[in-house]
């Protein structure tokens, strides 16, 4: 799932490129926060004018507040998915925020951010690689004001 919310980062770049040259530079202020947790979920399909299946639960809920504090174009990680990440040898695609997030309902909680630098394979073309670094260069100052 970290490997599907940075290829998804990417591809909102990439589309938020090539709107900027179709709509104008404002396009270019576009950008993707991305919240993921991990636990038990209850899925069903809901009823009524236009069907569509839904997740529900403690979980989903969880996902929603970590993706709220996040900031733009930044893969924001729980705790619980981080340890599942570290678990499976991927411990070196997280960095930990700095501060705790106070999560409405949750109190304190205690997040990462997944570092896309970190996590593109060593087989990604170079330009790969460094459109991933100018994104998160990107998203960095403007999540630290710099």
């Amino acid at each position: 799932m970290a490997r599907f919310s940075r290829d998804i980062l990417f591809m909102v770049q990439d589309l938020v490129k090539k709107l900027e040259l179709s709509l104008g530079p404002d396009t270019g202020d576009l950008g993707v926060r991305i919240g993921l947790h991990s636990g038990a979920v209850t899925a069903g399909v809901l009823r009524g004018d236009r069907a569509r299946f839904q997740l529900f639960g403690d979980t989903v809920n969880t996902a929603s507040r970590i993706e709220s504090s996040g900031a733009r174009n930044r893969v924001h990680v729980s705790k619980e998915t981080a340890d599942l990440l570290k678990k499976s040898g991927k411990g070196h695609w997280l960095r930990r925020r700095k501060e705790m997030v106070d999560a409405k309902g949750k109190g304190l909680l205690e997040t990462f951010w997944l570092d896309c630098r970190d996590s593109l394979p060593a087989t990604a073309p170079p330009s790969d690689r460094a459109d991933s670094k100018q994104l998160i260069d990107e998203s960095e100052s403007d999540m630290w004001g710099d």
